[in-house]
């Protein structure tokens, strides 16, 4: 038996994140997760990217993990279009209306991943259990106990659960899910275009669902996702390569030319995941196991990042105050703060997606009207823009600006 203060279920980017955020804690702490060493990527871009917010950033440089991404695979974007599909509807946004260098980065996931992983490696207190998973987890307020399929067995005073949307530690808590389906898909896939992206993000809204590019570190090569109610996007996936690019570059009214699939088309379901209950004493859930948005503002990473940076402040905290940093009343300051910020972007995600769903003509002229008035308006825009970058509201210490 192999005990430690702190057992993180998941070794993801929320995962990494939350043990890395720890090392101010003192306490100890084990990681558990099926995969093994996660590297660096290399060769054509991977499917699955994420747009990093500037908090986000902060996170990752302040806990060491940002340095070891590779320079060459990271793009700083300064540009971000919207605009609706056959419509008047045009917004534009500029990391120069907020006087900052960029609005954000497009990263492959595994990018983060293997920075964050490399950087566990070299942290003391961190005990990473790779290639092995959990056959029996006992939660309880008097200690809680993991049995691994390698017949090693653990003990923790706190266990995080970081597991995904298919939490184990959530069900094996107990803990409450409201949960819908969205009728969508989301295809993704990296495509070659004739035109340069100019390290701009773009995203068009058609009847159906939203379609993005996001500018990857060639200028020529975009990350796409494309979300689309269910039967169209069967349709779109059972196209060939020639009639899919075809089908590509007509939805997103040519912008970028002509597009070339340069990799393999996936696509996976949309759901929105909130859970009711986030913790119990001993027990703790963050990121996709505590909640899942439409990815069409790609902030569900980031969200994800700054919960961990957010449990790791208030374990610190109780620690500092020699504090039981296991009991739910303790921690129960993290759950009502990260509670609100997932309920106001699952709120507004699902807002942009009815509002820009459908070919209702009212509807149609009400969104295009407030994407241009936006637009027009800097200190909306601007307000826009800052919150997006995750400069405004709530943040965890290690998200904000250094002597902030």
């Amino acid at each position: 038996m192999q005990s430690f203060d702190i057992v993180v279920i998941g070794a993801g980017i929320v995962g990494l994140v939350q043990a890395l955020s720890l090392k101010k804690s003192g306490l100890s702490v084990a990681i558990i997760d099926q995969q093994s060493a996660i590297t660096s990527p290399t060769g054509e871009p991977k499917l699955r990217v994420s747009a990093l917010t500037l908090a986000s950033q902060r996170v990752l440089q302040a806990i060491g993990a940002w340095q070891h991404i590779d320079e060459k695979r990271k793009t700083a974007y300064q540009g971000m279009e919207v605009w609706e599909q056959d419509s008047f509807g045009h917004i534009a946004f500029n990391s120069k209306d907020v006087d900052q260098p960029y609005l954000g980065y497009i990263l492959e996931n595994q990018s983060i991943q293997a920075s964050l992983w490399q950087q566990a490696t070299e942290e003391s207190y961190i005990t990473l259990f790779s290639q092995c998973h959990i056959s029996k987890l006992a939660l309880s307020s008097n200690g809680n106990f993991i049995s691994l399929s390698d017949e090693r067995m653990v003990s923790a005073r706190l266990v995080i659960g970081a597991d995904g949307a298919n939490s184990m530690v959530r069900t094996q808590a107990g803990f409450p899910l409201t949960f819908w389906d969205y009728d969508q898909h989301a295809i993704v896939a990296t495509v070659k275009t004739a035109k340069g992206h100019d390290n701009i993000a773009r995203q068009i809204f058609t009847p159906s669902g939203p379609l993005a590019f996001l500018p990857l570190w060639q200028q020529n090569y975009c990350s796409i996702v494309w979300s689309q109610d269910e039967p169209e996007a069967r349709r779109l996936l059972a196209l060939s390569d020639a009639e899919f690019n075809k089908a590509l570059m007509a939805a997103f009214d040519g912008q970028l030319g002509l597009c070339d699939l340069v990799s393999e088309r996936q696509s996976y379901p949309l759901k929105m995941r909130y859970a009711r209950q986030w913790l119990a004493d001993g027990v703790v859930i963050l990121g996709d196991a505590a909640h899942t948005i439409h990815p069409l503002a790609g902030q569900g990473a980031n969200l994800g990042i700054l919960d961990a940076a957010a449990l790791a402040e208030q374990i610190i905290a109780l620690v500092n105050k020699e504090k039981d940093f296991s009991l739910a009343k303790n921690l129960r300051p993290f759950e009502r703060w990260r509670k609100t910020e997932a309920v106001k972007m699952i709120g507004a995600m699902e807002g942009f997606k009815r509002l820009f769903s459908g070919n209702n003509s009212a509807k149609k002229w009400l969104r295009d009207l407030g994407l241009v008035s936006v637009n027009r308006f800097f200190g909306t825009k601007h307000a826009i823009i800052k919150q997006a970058m995750g400069l405004t509201g709530e943040l965890p210490s290690l998200a904000k600006a250094p002597n902030a």
